[in-house]
Parts: structure tokens; sequence; C-alpha cells
């Protein structure tokens, strides 16, 4: 597409937790307007369900309802990621292009594969900027990559301080500050800088160092689980409880498996782990996220974690067969395993309340290995 000299293309691609990110600093280092919707509501799940099939997932609803909103904000092109493979995302991008014209709007659309790997970033950015400058390119796309590991970074950061703070709510203030600086950023140098600072800035919240924490592993579908309006803000509810979350399905592990190449890699990654893990209970992979959440349960018991949370949107089938797995696994396994299924129906105080069930049982369970392992220790007469 041939852009006016004096207008920057404007592009908007759909919310999924922190990715805006790294996608902002991407397009702006090739000289393309990242345009980003506002950050999801209730207004984008209403505009999504009111113009999606009754039956399609959360992630679908979402998504439509972010490129509404971003087209009726004046966007050029709107931008969808797309896979082959046994899932209904390969058919979103379609399907949402579709609506789109039906609804009356002339704004560009575009998609990205996730499975091209390099190429089909190269591909992408060559498209939406017109540039033909594969320095710029590629400097793009490692920025954004450099990008996705360091917003991952900080909140890690983030859900450690986040279980321990002595005042509600300082370490995601820190989080916002520094997240606010990285995307100020430009260069490869700034961004290391940023965040230097904003692990520093997160590390001066006061904490109880001495709390008693529990720690417990978040998977299921990887758009649920990175995005805060999807699952109703799960981390920060179990932060509150005290729990420290770790996410076993994040943007950067994606990277590592999808796009940065064999040889800049190191150690096993999230998919080879899933292959090694999870055959006694799924030989092979049945689309979404499900053979990499069967790993995750075994995964987790291997570090001793206290429980694993599995969140996935409703008719999701790969997720429904991994839910029809986890009752065996808790058998063998004795890990507290609580799935939660997400749809616009979900309501607040049941799904509160299932949390801190769920905290309330691990916690007791802990208490009891306690107990028990005191028994086993020899009396010792003074």
């Amino acid at each position: 597409m041939k852009k006016d000299e004096n207008k920057k293309i404007k592009v908007a691609f759909p919310h999924m937790g922190t990715i805006y990110v790294a996608w902002e600093m991407a397009l702006k280092s090739i000289g393309v307007e990242a345009f980003i919707p506002p950050y999801t509501s209730k207004k984008t799940l209403s505009l999504g369900t009111k113009n999606s099939p009754e039956a399609i997932c959360l992630p679908y609803k979402l998504i439509l309802g972010n490129f509404i909103e971003a087209i009726e904000g004046g966007v050029d092109y709107v931008s969808m990621i797309t896979s082959p493979g046994i899932c209904r995302l390969g058919e979103y991008g379609r399907n949402i292009e579709q609506v789109l014209i039906d609804l009356g709007y002339k704004t560009n659309y575009i998609e990205l594969n996730l499975y091209d790997g390099i190429k089909g970033l190269i591909d992408y950015l060559k498209r939406i900027s017109g540039t033909k400058n594969y320095f710029k390119i590629f400097n793009a796309i490692y920025l954004a990559i450099r990008t996705v590991f360091a917003v991952d970074e900080l909140e890690s950061f983030l859900s450690y301080y986040r279980a321990r703070e002595i005042k509600k709510g300082d370490s995601e203030k820190a989080f916002n500050k520094a997240l606010k600086a990285i995307r100020q950023t430009n260069s490869i140098s700034k961004l290391a800088k940023a965040l230097k600072e904003g692990l520093k800035e997160i590390s001066s919240v006061e904490i109880d160092k001495n709390k008693d924490i529990l720690h417990v592993d978040l998977t299921g579908e990887i758009y649920i689980v990175n995005d805060e309006f999807s699952n109703q803000n799960l981390e920060r509810e179990l932060g509150a409880m005290g729990v420290q979350v770790r996410r076993s399905l994040t943007v950067s592990s994606f990277l590592k498996d999808a796009i940065i190449p064999k040889i800049f890699k190191k150690g096993e990654t999230h998919l080879e782990r899933a292959y090694r893990l999870a055959k006694p209970y799924l030989m092979r992979d049945i689309g979404g996220d499900a053979l990499e959440c069967i790993s995750d349960v075994l995964y987790a018991k291997e570090r001793n974690v206290d429980g694993l949370i599995h969140v996935s949107p409703f008719t999701c089938m790969p997720e429904i067969m991994s839910q029809n797995i986890f009752p065996k696994m808790r058998e063998d396994t004795s890990l507290p395993i609580l799935s939660l299924i997400m749809d616009e129906q979900t309501g607040r105080a049941g799904y509160i309340t299932r949390l801190e069930a769920f905290v309330d049982l691990m916690r007791r369970k802990k208490m009891k290995a306690k107990i028990e392992e005191n028994k086993k220790r020899p009396f010792v007469q003074c």
C-alpha cells in the first residue's frame, strides 16, 4: 500500500494483556502509527457479542470488539493473527473480516500467520509499511521480541512483590510506571535501561519477606491466561490473597516455540517440554494449548508448587479435553487443580468465591504437610 508522505498509516491489533507494547514498538520503528484501541471493556465485549455467533469463544468476541472500536477510531488497517492446525483460531480471521464487511466497514484487513516464523513477520511488516529496507524490518522484529521478554520479566517481578506487598496496589503502580517508561523507548539500549529502572522501581515496594506465600502455576488457553479482562484480573485477586502466580503460558514462551530460530534458543522450550511430559496422558497435539496444559500439571508437580489453575474460554474443545484428563492427574499427583471456564456470563461473585475456596484448600494441604513432616522428625530431649 502506498502511503501519503504527510500521513502515517494507522494499524490496530487486538488486545491480549500487554502484547500491545511490543506491537507498538515494532510499528513505530518502521514509521507506522500503532493505533491502540481503548483497553478491552464491557463495551468492547458488548460490541463483539452482538455481532458474533452465540457459541463462539470469548477471545473471538473480544477481538471483534477491539476491531470495531479501532475502526470507529479511524484506523487504516486492522491486523489479525492466524494459525493452521486443529483450532478455531485459523478460522477467526476470515469470519471477522466478513463480519466487518457486513457491518459496512471499509478498513483494510491483514493477517499474520503465527507459524510462518521470521519470514512471516518480514512479509507482514513489508506490507504494512511499504518499506523494502530490511535493516529497519529486522530491527523492528528484534526490538519487538526483546520488548516481549522485558515485559514478561516485569510481570514476573510484579507477581512476586504483589503477593508480599504491605500496601495493596503499590506493586501494580510501580509496574505501570515501568511499562510506561518502556513504551517511551525506541532502541535496544534504551529498552534495556528502562527495564533495569523498572525492575528497580518494583523492587522498591515495601514487602513482608516473612509472609507465608502460596505458589500457583497458571495455565490454559493462552489468550485467557494473559489477558486480565478475560480472566477477571485473576493474578491481582490471587496476589491480594497472598498467592504468587507463575504463568506457564507467556508470549515469550510462545515466541521461543514459533518465531525464534532454533540456533538462538537456550534450553528446552515449552512445547518441547510438553511433548516430553504429557505422553502418559496425551499422546499428540489435539489443538489449542491442550498438550501444554497437560504437561504443565506434571511440571508444577516436579517443582512442588501448591496448586495449578486452568483457565479457558467456554466451548474451547481442546481445553475441554484437558479438563477431562485432570481428574486422573489429580489422583496421580495429589496436586490441587482448579478449572475456571470464562465467558461473557461469568459472574464475579461466584468466581471470587471459588478462588477463595481453592486458596483455603491449598493452605490447609500445606499446613497438613508441615504437621506430617514435623511428626517424622526425631524427638530430641534437652
